[in-house]
């Protein structure tokens, strides 16, 4: 039971002062107030935020190969060191894998996982590798889309990425991958040319529900000279693009999105790009790309849509991303910092803010999991000769010896 916090749900509407009740891994109960019962655990969450368990739809956790500067290698990260730290339970690896290696990925990752690890699946068989990234002859979309049929509950989408040529090829052959296996696709758009400008890209490649990511790169041509954001943008999105932030190690600059924000512009999902260089530079982890947007004036509300059941909807998974009754009790408890903060962009500018969340506890299908300040730990000197502490049925955070 988490007792006497501020749920922000906003799938269900729920904006309020609530307790959460946990049974059998799912959300049994969300209510002004829940009387616990006999031998449950009780968990104070008062001041703190409640939130679904964030949905992070663009990292890259494709660990262990030992392939080196490759996305499929040394660039991805073993998910769980970053994700529940930050109360992420559900993360989507954005084509860091292609149909060739999803197999191994999979094995190797997936199954191994305490996060939730979902995968866009990347149009070149070998994936994001860059001895293979240019190779056209590796797109296939048929295969891409075959894989993505066979592991329909992995598998969420189709990933382009990193392409230097002229052609849409790319573009076209995941489009095709997607339009057969019925989900979308992510666009990173590589190299921008001239040859196939992004406004094409975004106003008639990509279908309603497919994804633009890294959407305040610089790269992207957004504001006129006035400074107004461009109208085709508007218009992509009332098409039905999705626009994601992939903050990333150089995707996300203030100059472009303090003001399409002030303007309106905002993204439909807030996204990491976690990899090993974003993490220890601007971006840091998803709750620092949130408070960014906090602090650029997006309410709390919006921004915890944008991390939670917005992003779970794009992958057309909307059993996540809310708390549900019979949901899978995936929760973040939150903590809104206020104060004196600087946040710092991929281009290294920098920006002050007065608000900075924090993970105080997050709960994976119905246990603990990372627990910052051990509010869920009874004082040690009451305890007398005490042993192991915690429960499995609520902890998974402490090994028996």
């Amino acid at each position: 039971m988490l007792k006497g916090g501020h749920v922000i749900d906003p799938r269900n509407g729920i904006d309020a002062i609530r307790d959460v009740a946990i049974k059998d891994h799912k959300i049994a109960e969300v209510a002004e107030h829940i009387q616990a019962g006999p031998g449950a655990k009780v968990v104070d969450v008062a001041g703190l935020y409640v939130t679904p368990g964030l949905v992070d739809i663009h990292v890259h956790v494709y660990a262990g190969t030992g392939e080196r500067h490759s996305y499929a290698g040394d660039h991805g990260l073993y998910p769980d060191g970053f994700t529940l730290r930050s109360g992420v339970t559900t993360a989507v690896d954005a084509g860091s894998s292609g149909w060739k290696n999803f197999p191994d990925f999979k094995d190797r990752v997936i199954d191994r996982s305490i996060t939730r690890i979902l995968a866009f699946i990347n149009i070149v068989g070998s994936g994001m590798r860059p001895k293979y990234e240019q190779d056209l002859n590796e797109m296939d979309a048929q295969a891409a889309a075959a894989q993505a049929l066979k592991y329909p509950q992995v598998i969420v989408g189709i990933k382009t990425a990193h392409y230097d040529g002229p052609e849409w090829i790319p573009v076209e052959r995941a489009v095709q991958a997607g339009t057969i296996a019925n989900i979308p696709v992510m666009v990173d758009f590589g190299t921008f040319r001239p040859e196939r400008p992004y406004e094409e890209l975004v106003s008639s490649k990509l279908r309603p529900g497919d994804i633009s990511t890294h959407m305040y790169l610089d790269s992207v041509p957004m504001l006129d000279a006035q400074g107004k954001v461009r109208p085709y943008l508007f218009e992509a999105r009332k098409r039905g693009v999705i626009f994601d932030v992939g903050h990333g190690g150089g995707s996300f600059i203030f100059r472009q999105a303090a003001p399409a924000i002030r303007q309106g512009f905002v993204p439909d999902s807030i996204s990491t790009d976690l990899h090993n260089d974003s993490m220890n530079a601007g971006m840091k982890d998803i709750l620092n790309v949130m408070s960014k947007f906090l602090n650029l004036g997006v309410s709390l509300d919006a921004v915890i849509r944008m991390s939670t059941s917005n992003p779970a909807h794009e992958i057309k998974h909307d059993e996540l991303g809310n708390l549900s009754v019979g949901s899978d009790a995936d929760i973040a408890v939150l903590h809104l910092e206020k104060g004196h903060f600087g946040f710092v962009d991929t281009y290294g500018a920098r920006m002050v803010g007065d608000e900075k969340l924090v993970c105080e506890l997050t709960v994976r299908d119905g246990r603990v999991v990372w627990d910052l300040n051990g509010i869920t730990r009874e004082d040690w000197m009451r305890l007398g000769n005490y042993q192991t502490q915690g429960s499995p049925v609520w902890d998974r955070t402490i090994i028996d010896p």
